[in-house]
């Protein structure tokens, strides 16, 4: 039942979504046309894609502590690395989106809710090389994978904080005198997710980027993408279907664009 609403959901995405054409807005033209359209090769990749290639066929087991459905009970598993990077990393199309969405930004900071084997993170933080990144994981076996790939990467700078998003974020945030990029990911749950986008707006700014991920994932996480469109705070949204773009650019007109990618 679940795989049918979903592909109905996308189907439905597919048929109402824009390209770059007819949108009326400079400013979301500009970040579809040079941005989210941007298919380029890019060497960094390459460079990050094989890192991938290495988790996949990498056959230890962990034992994987799933705090993402947001239960109150730890459901440890024993895993194969290279199942979870087959299964929970970002794919690569999505990954190397958040990528140019962070090198255009070049945000100062930027928070990460769910590290996993840390090859999103490495695309971050290769694409704004100068921000701080701070990225959250919940299980710390796989907190400990990611830093092994850091080290692989010969990336020294990104801070990685492993526990509960509860207990860890709102001290980054709190340490924080404003939010420029934040992803959102690792808790599919509506309470979670709105949760989080509440504890981000007092630190939030004119060039702010929030993005929430599996938007469509439930009807809990799509009537959360609904309360996140509506608030007044609010000014653009991007639903790209797989991940929702938020911005609170003063001056400008509400809307909300569906975007075929």
């Amino acid at each position: 039942m679940l795989n049918f609403r979903f592909a109905k959901d996308y189907l439905l995405h597919r048929l109402r979504g824009k390209s770059r054409h007819g949108l009326h807005s400079p400013f979301v033209y500009r970040l579809v046309d040079e941005v989210i359209y941007d298919f380029r090769a890019k060497k960094v990749y390459d460079e990050v894609e094989a890192i991938r290639i290495e988790l996949l066929s990498d056959n230890r087991m962990i034992t994987v502590t799933d705090l993402g459905a947001g239960s109150l009970v730890n459901n440890n598993r024993e895993k194969r690395i290279g199942d979870i990077a087959k299964n929970a990393l970002k794919p690569p199309k999505l990954a190397q989106l958040l990528y140019r969405l962070a090198n255009d930004l070049q945000p100062d900071n930027m928070i990460e809710l769910g590290t996993c084997l840390g090859t999103t993170s490495i695309y971050l933080k290769k694409a704004a090389p100068k921000a701080k990144l701070y990225t959250l994981e919940g299980c710390p076996a796989t907190a400990g994978i990611a830093n092994e790939v850091f080290k692989k990467a010969a990336i020294n700078d990104i801070q990685l904080i492993t526990g509960n998003f509860d207990d860890t974020l709102p001290g980054v945030i709190n340490s924080l005198e404003k939010l420029d990029f934040v992803f959102v990911d690792g808790n599919h749950q509506k309470d979670a997710t709105l949760k989080y986008f509440e504890w981000c707006l007092p630190k939030v700014h004119e060039n702010t980027l929030l993005i929430f991920d599996d938007i469509y994932w439930s009807e809990g996480m799509k009537e959360a993408w609904e309360i996140i469109k509506a608030h007044p705070q609010v000014t653009v949204t991007v639903d790209l279907f797989w991940i929702g773009l938020v911005y609170f650019k003063k001056g400008q007109v509400k809307e909300n664009f569906l975007i075929r990618i």
